[in-house]
């Protein structure tokens, strides 16, 4: 009897062995077999062959002078309101800094008194033409950009100006003093419209006492870089 189950054990286990080498993979048993090496070598990722394109690099605006005319109103302290004019030299020193000469031209009218008086006269006509030199210095405190209309930006820029000079008029020279604010507004990289508001200062003595006048000028100039 014994020898009977030991070759029913054998013919089993004989019978086994194929089977379970055939089902190992089916629950997860096991390696799984490499796939056979192919005979094609694997493609470049990336190719190193790079076109290169011409890259033309803007020219850096050296541009620091500035030189223009402007026209406007200046209201000379008891002599009235008349038409100015006249023409500016700047020199960029930075681009927050630069150095500004002025030369400009206006008139005086009849003061109060001379009115009053019914034809008295403090000055001649010669000398009622108001002549100043004055040399600045200004500072960009708003620089920036102002857009128009969709796709377009001008450079733009808010400065403040100072400086002293010498105004001829009612006969003498005087010492003056002028400070102001003004904007810039560049329509191309060399073109630029000015709106100017300032006070130019001088001692005048005309009417009995000497005082301080006050001349307010406002102008609306064009400049051309160079």
């Amino acid at each position: 009897m014994e020898s009977r189950f030991r070759v029913l054990f054998l013919i089993v286990a004989i019978i086994s062995l194929p089977g379970c080498a055939a089902t190992k993979n089916l629950f997860g048993f096991g390696q799984e077999e490499a796939p056979p090496p192919s005979a094609e070598p694997p493609g470049q990722v990336v190719d190193p062959q790079v076109e290169r394109r011409e890259i033309k690099e803007p020219a850096i605006d050296r541009e620091d002078f500035e030189v223009g005319g402007y026209v406007g109103v200046m209201g000379i302290e008891d002599f009235g309101s008349n038409v100015v004019y006249g023409a500016r030299l700047a020199y960029h020193v930075t681009e927050g800094f630069f150095v500004e000469g002025t030369a400009g031209t206006s008139e005086g009218g009849l003061t109060s008194f001379e009115v009053l008086s019914g034809g008295a006269r403090l000055i001649t006509d010669s000398q009622r033409q108001l002549t100043y030199f004055n040399l600045n210095l200004g500072y960009n405190i708003l620089p920036g950009e102002a857009f128009i209309g969709e796709g377009r930006a001008y450079n733009q820029n808010l400065y403040l100006i100072a400086g002293l000079g010498s105004t001829r008029f009612a006969g003498d020279d005087r010492f003056t003093v002028n400070f102001g604010v003004g904007y810039r507004f560049l329509l191309t990289d060399s073109v630029a419209l000015h709106l100017d508001f300032r006070d130019h200062l001088f001692d005048i003595d005309l009417l009995g006492e000497e005082k301080t006048a006050h001349n307010l000028e406002g102008h609306l100039g064009f400049t051309v870089f160079f």
